[in-house]
């Protein structure tokens, strides 16, 4: 007879506490922006704050005692990744509500979960009339979800006396996560430290381009983490050119391993190229830039220059997930509006902020569907995948193998779902996929120039599952749902 795992609650609770106390802290930092620009009589990032850290604060100190063991099982950090980002989105819809922006829980949950998980869904009709301080709050959730509050609290809580390893592997992207450093709370300050130095670059380059320094921020979080929340109704196609082109290039460098980023630190150039993922990434980009753009300007007689940018703006937006959008890519010829519809389950590359699939996970399938081939004709021969010219173990490739086969069960059940509720067949197929590969825009009703907010309010509880789903990569949610998890 089976027995109930044993599973430490009152650690669970207690770093949930400590990390909710970590976002009402970041809700106060919203307050200059909020005082300045709303009025000082606007107080509700202070109370949403205030609350948060409150109820942080007695789980914390609550289901604290001198002999919990401190001890993070797998078990328990599954559970701590998952269902702190159910709560921080909970709590996190505060300023929302208390501000009267949005006053359904329902739509402020969506739009606040959407924000964590980097995914830039939104439900927002009219962005410039939210106040500065909450919009600001909006951009925000982008930047502290897009390495994680967990990469974050890695890097504290071992002054807690916590270790945080179990923390860091359930919830950092990609197949594997790659080490900068033998000890993992150095590794997570290291991703942090690039993370941040490449938020405050992109500010400056922004603020050099005409932005002001409040929407230089904004547009650095929601680009350096891959979300999408813009403080424009039209987005980023306003903008210059220039401010365009700085946006293009750091929505690549999100989408690319972080690991890279250290290496480049390093002045160790070489590395990055000879990286496969990489390159494969930047033909990615490349050759779809060139199909489409150079359709559009045949079909549609457009400037060169005009459809370059056009195109590869969307076309990096969508593969790296950031959904930022400067063109309507539905009325584009249909070959090219499919092919953007593809690339939503392509996704950027492990250890990046990027969603979707994962790059690694498209080219090892690719990989050893060729190697099949041979297999068949020397089936005595071993001959195994290799990527960066190291052999990659076969318990990875059938990992990727079931990653590949769910993550599509669960976008053709998911538009299944919403077409149950009404949606379009391009709606449904668009926002399953946009929402499971963390991209904002998808087709139909959510496509470029739509939102959110004609959906169903069961869809969008729906979807934000597809949204948790696909920020934490489907096994570390979908394994609480397994009997054997529960079990000893």
């Amino acid at each position: 007879m089976s027995r109930t795992a044993d599973i430490n609650f009152r650690l669970i609770l207690r770093i949930i506490g400590f990390l909710l106390m970590v976002e009402g802290a970041f809700m106060f930092t919203g307050l200059p922006f909020s005082w300045v620009y709303d009025g000082i009589q606007n107080m509700a990032l202070l109370y949403s704050g205030i609350i948060t850290v409150v109820v942080g604060g007695l789980l914390y100190w609550g289901f604290n005692g001198k002999r919990m063991q401190n001890n993070i099982g797998k078990r328990e950090g599954y559970l701590i990744v998952t269902f702190t980002w159910i709560i921080i989105s909970f709590f996190g819809a505060l300023p929302f509500i208390l501000s009267g922006t949005i006053t359904n829980f329902t739509d402020a949950f969506f739009e606040t979960i959407s924000g964590f998980t980097t995914t830039g869904a939104s439900i927002l009709t009219d962005i410039e009339a939210v106040p500065k301080g909450i919009l600001y709050w909006r951009s925000l959730t982008h930047w502290i979800g897009g390495m994680g509050i967990i990469v974050l609290s890695v890097a504290i809580l071992p002054v807690l006396g916590i270790a945080g390893m179990q923390l860091f592997v359930a919830e950092m992207p990609g197949p594997a996560p790659d080490k900068l450093h033998p000890r993992i709370t150095h590794t997570a300050k290291r991703l942090w430290g690039i993370y941040v130095l490449l938020t405050g670059i992109e500010t400056v380059l922004l603020m050099a381009g005409g932005m002001d320094f409040f929407d230089a921020i904004c547009h650095a979080f929601g680009t350096m983490a891959t979300g999408g929340f813009s403080t424009q109704n039209d987005g980023i196609a306003g903008y210059s050119p220039y401010i365009q082109y700085v946006i293009i290039l750091f929505m690549i460098l999100a989408g690319t391993n972080f690991t890279l980023h250290y290496y480049a630190l390093l002045g160790k150039f070489g590395k990055i190229w000879k990286n496969e993922e990489f390159r494969y990434y930047v033909w990615i980009i490349t050759i779809v830039t060139v199909i489409i753009s150079t359709s559009i300007i045949i079909i549609a007689n457009s400037g060169i220059e005009e459809t370059i940018r056009e195109t590869i703006f969307q076309v990096v937006s969508i593969v790296t997930t950031t959904g930022y959008i400067t063109s309507d890519y539905l009325l584009w010829p249909g070959m090219s509006w499919l092919l953007i519809f593809l690339l939503m389950f392509i996704g950027g590359s492990a250890g990046s902020t990027g969603g979707g699939m994962k790059i690694i996970r498209q080219l090892l399938l690719i990989k050893n569907s060729g190697l099949e081939l041979k297999r068949l004709l020397h089936p005595q021969a071993v001959i195994p995948v290799k990527f960066n010219k190291k052999s990659v173990s076969k318990d990875i490739i059938f990992k990727i193998m079931a990653f590949f086969l769910i993550y599509m069960v669960i976008f053709a059940f998911g538009s299944l779902i919403m077409s149950l509720m009404g949606l379009d067949f391009e709606s449904a197929i668009g926002s399953a996929a946009a929402t499971l590969g963390n991209i904002g825009p998808g087709l139909g009703m959510v496509g470029p120039v739509g939102n959110y907010a004609d959906v169903p309010m069961l869809g969008k509880w729906f979807l934000s599952f597809l949204m948790l789903l696909g920020r934490l990569e489907l096994f570390t949610v979908l394994i609480i749902f397994a009997p054997a998890f529960w079990r000893k």
